[in-house]
């Protein structure tokens, strides 16, 4: 971890001084993602209701620039140039660099479709079983940490060789006993936790472009 990464998780647990018992957990997640975008893989997120929300909310920050900018590499900007002298200068100027990161939280055809023909609470577990890869990593958001359907996506995920991550409340419940991290809130209610999550995945998301496209 480059040490302005480092800074970046110590200013934000001095300004969250709630989510300090977290710290060894952030940092662990933090290096089972580097390491799959590192190697090439991808983030899947999944969580139910407000937490699918924070899904789309996460892949926001990383398949775009977040806190720096992130201008595509010269190579790509000829590509782009190469291919079109009409638009080609427009897209070279404004593209960015990207983490890549799918939220299984949309696709109503396929959802509606799944849970009509087989099962509801396996929807997410079908979706990590269609696009998840061995060194991909599979991001898990329930408050309760008991979620049915988060739950058989981890199982499904662990299975086919993905890291898994729960982002929890207090208890962690089963989602964090099957998941290879598990950064658990601390509180119980509902919105408590999900108002602790959203700093959560701010610094991680933060923690990865600073890795990734910083110059610190």
């Amino acid at each position: 971890m480059k040490a302005a990464t480092e800074a970046i998780l110590a200013i934000f647990l001095r300004r969250k001084a709630e989510l300090e018992p977290c710290a060894s957990d952030i940092r662990a997640a933090f290096i089972v993602l580097e390491t799959s975008f590192r190697s090439g893989g991808r983030l899947l997120v999944c969580g139910n209701g407000g937490s699918a929300a924070d899904a789309d909310h996460i892949v926001g920050e990383l398949m775009k620039g977040f806190l720096l900018r992130r201008p595509i590499l010269q190579l790509e900007r000829e590509a782009l140039l190469r291919s079109s002298a009409l638009h080609g200068p427009r897209l070279a100027d404004s593209l960015q660099r990207a983490l890549p990161a799918i939220s299984l939280c949309g696709a109503p055809a396929f959802s509606s479709a799944f849970a009509n023909d087989v099962a509801a609470d396996l929807v997410y577990a079908q979706a990590v079983h269609a696009l998840g890869r061995k060194g991909d990593v599979l991001l898990a958001l329930s408050t309760s940490g008991d979620s049915r359907n988060v739950v058989y996506a981890a199982v499904a995920a662990r299975a086919s060789g993905l890291g898994t991550i729960a982002l929890t409340g207090r208890g962690g419940g089963e989602l964090a006993q099957a998941c290879d991290v598990a950064v658990r809130a601390p509180a119980h209610e509902t919105f408590l936790v999900q108002e602790l999550h959203l700093p959560v995945f701010h610094v991680l998301c933060a923690m990865l472009e600073e890795e990734f496209f910083g110059q610190g």
